[in-house]
């Protein structure tokens, strides 16, 4: 079985909505606005493109990132890894052409049989609503968290409001950087 890791940036009032600067969000940007970068904070982000053997992706997130990342030389291995997006709407004349082998799934289900196949760690990066569906189905294996020292407030949760059992976590690894950071890495309990 696949292993399924999410990685977010997270306040630490649990919002993950826009970091990098997306559009329409009163606090779009917050990871660079309001925190000092440290790049050994954002080690785990290149040893992440490193273990990966496949990404996942929600519509909206695969939207944001293949019209950026194809061209970004710090995002190359994932440009030839193979990407998973689960959506119900999206069609193959949506994907674009210069970002790899890319396969549409319709369903959590689908994302529960990928995870049979054999291959190796399967990385789901940004994805609010994949990120909430995929847990609330106890699908995800690990969590990678940059935690920054801000209270956003209103915005997507990575987590979601379901009334579920309680889930145990195992902290795998964790770092706290001189600007507030906290790397956060919590393996699931099964």
């Amino acid at each position: 079985m696949r292993t399924l890791i999410t990685s977010a940036f997270i306040s630490l009032d649990g919002v993950v909505e826009a970091p990098g600067g997306e559009p329409g969000y009163r606090n779009s940007g917050w990871t660079f606005k309001h925190t000092e970068f440290l790049p050994e904070a954002f080690e785990i982000k290149g040893r992440e493109q490193k273990e990966a053997a496949a990404m996942l992706l929600g519509r909206v997130s695969y939207e944001a990132f293949s019209g950026v990342w194809p061209d970004m030389a710090e995002f190359a291995d994932y440009k030839v890894m193979p990407k998973y997006v689960v959506s119900t709407t999206l069609t193959d004349d949506d994907l674009v052409a210069n970002w790899g082998e890319t396969t549409i799934l319709r369903s959590v289900d689908e994302v529960a049989a990928l995870k049979e196949t054999e291959g190796g760690p399967i990385i789901v990066h940004g994805s609010a609503s994949l990120n909430q569906a995929l847990s609330d189905a106890g699908l995800i294996d690990r969590y990678h968290l940059l935690v920054f020292p801000l209270l956003l407030g209103a915005g997507k949760r990575l987590f979601s409001t379901a009334d579920k059992d309680a889930q145990k976590l195992t902290l795998a690894e964790h770092e706290v950087y001189a600007n507030g950071l906290q790397k956060q890495v919590w393996d699931v309990v099964r």
